[in-house]
């Protein structure tokens, strides 16, 4: 007789999964089937809001701050260049996840070979790696500057936010999606309240917003302290990689008949309002910060290459002028904790739809999550113990990361902007053709940007 039936199934902390993406709270949010357009719109919103969190991260306050110090509002125009580009790769992410019930992973890891699979699986995996390091120095850095706590202990205190994580999901996902969302209007509150107070020159804000000739010249193509270099920064900063497959997962937590086209179409209709609404915010956030940089710091570009000078200088009436106070201080290092927790709820889950996607199986969140940071904290330590915390060695490194990002970008925009354009894979919903051909323009442009910042980097 066979006892087979009789064991107990064998578990391990692996488990291989053909499961949907994000499958504890895949299609678990009602959505109302009738009612005003602002009612169903209200249902749909919080996707965006995670999604706007990787656009406003600790990457973006130094590459953005560092850029107005340096260039004054030159930079403006990357911004909203890098905004826009945003704004439509997550129209194609949010569309790919609601359309195929896929995310990006899964679609990808489906329809490429074992090479190609692994090659984007790992560049995807040192992309969140990256994106890690600065969540890491962010948040340590803003412990560290409201507590006085020595940055080594903050560094290493950064390491249980996954225990904030885990208690959050217990909650249901759309308290998480609150909670972030009320952490981006702190923000974003902040901001307002620094950009008022700096006066900036509303003039030569809204000229800057126009690209000029000057951001592509010779010089700017110039040095790893150039306009170019600061570029990819802003791009690598402002459009993350890992967003993209964050989107086109939790574009599917809300419940959607896909039997019904009209349901579909307006489900694809609600997320792209969402996003677009919630990446506008992050768009202004990202202006605030480099409107902030040159309104109250250009011209001290050298003197304030980290955090802690930011943080000193809100306080220094020789920098900040009449309106340097500690207030000023401490709202800027509260603001700085919230990108940081922000972005690490995202990056968590980020982490799970990446491998689950491409490799078919996932490990549970809390080791998942102790292996990513335990992988990105170990740069920041070496460079804190070989600086003896020297925080504007830290900042290099997360300059350095956002330009990382911006050459790994490309290879997640790829996939992306093919699979959509596919009227075999996306049927009625496919690209058209000016989205098709301004998705491939973006990729082309990006490249060739990444092409000469690689060049430079070896060269130099």
């Amino acid at each position: 007789m066979d006892n087979s039936v009789n064991k107990k199934p064998h578990h391990s902390l692996i488990e291989h999964t053909g499961e949907k993406s994000l499958a504890e709270v895949n299609g678990s949010i009602e959505v109302p089937k009738n009612g005003s357009f602002w009612r169903r719109l209200l249902a749909f919103s919080g996707p965006g809001a995670l999604v706007a969190v990787g656009y406003m991260d600790p990457g973006n306050w130094v590459t953005s701050i560092a850029g107005g110090a340096a260039y004054h509002y030159l930079l403006l125009s990357v911004v909203l260049i890098s905004s826009l580009i945003a704004m439509l790769l997550q129209y194609m992410a949010g569309k790919l996840g609601i359309v195929k019930q896929e995310d990006l992973a899964q679609a990808t890891g489906n329809r490429t070979n074992k090479f190609g699979r692994y090659a984007l699986w790992i560049m995807t995996e040192l992309a969140l790696v990256a994106t890690d390091i600065a969540e890491v120095v962010g948040g340590a850095i803003a412990l560290s500057l409201l507590f006085g706590w020595p940055l080594l202990v903050t560094v290493f205190m950064t390491a249980f936010d996954v225990i904030i994580l885990l208690l959050l999901m217990k909650f249901g996902f759309r308290k998480i999606e609150a909670i972030v969302m009320t952490l981006i209007l702190t923000i974003l509150a902040v901001f307002v309240y620094l950009t008022i107070l700096s006066r900036p020159d509303w003039m030569a804000i809204m000229g800057n917003y126009v690209p000029r000739p000057k951001t592509m010249s010779m010089h700017a193509l110039q040095g790893l302290d150039s306009p170019l270099y600061m570029t990819a920064g802003i791009i690598g900063a402002t459009v993350m990689p890992h967003n993209l497959y964050l989107h086109s997962s939790i574009s599917q937590t809300r419940k959607v008949n896909h039997d019904d086209p009209a349901e579909v179409k307006e489900a694809v209709r609600l997320m792209t309002w969402d996003s677009n609404i919630q990446l506008t915010l992050a768009f202004f956030i990202n202006s605030m910060l480099l409107i902030v940089g040159a309104a109250l710091f250009f011209g001290h570009a050298q003197e304030l290459s980290g955090f802690h000078q930011l943080y000193d200088a809100l306080n220094d009436h020789n920098i900040a002028g009449a309106i340097a106070s500690p207030v000023l201080s401490t709202l800027f290092a509260l603001a700085l904790l919230a990108s940081g927790q922000n972005s690490t709820i995202t990056g968590t889950l980020t982490g799970e739809i990446i491998m689950e996607g491409f490799l078919h199986f996932r490990i549970p969140m809390w080791l998942r999550r102790v292996i990513t940071r335990g992988i990105a904290i170990t740069p920041v330590l070496i460079i804190a113990l070989m600086y003896g915390g020297n925080e504007a060695k830290m900042d290099d490194l997360i300059e350095s990361t956002q330009v990382f990002l911006s050459i790994a970008l490309p290879f997640s925009m790829a996939p992306l902007i093919y699979f959509t354009s596919s009227k075999k894979i996306m049927g009625e919903y496919a690209n058209s053709a000016w989205v098709k051909w301004t998705g491939w323009f973006c990729f082309a442009s990006l490249t060739l940007i990444n092409v000469f910042l690689v060049y430079q980097i070896f060269a130099g």
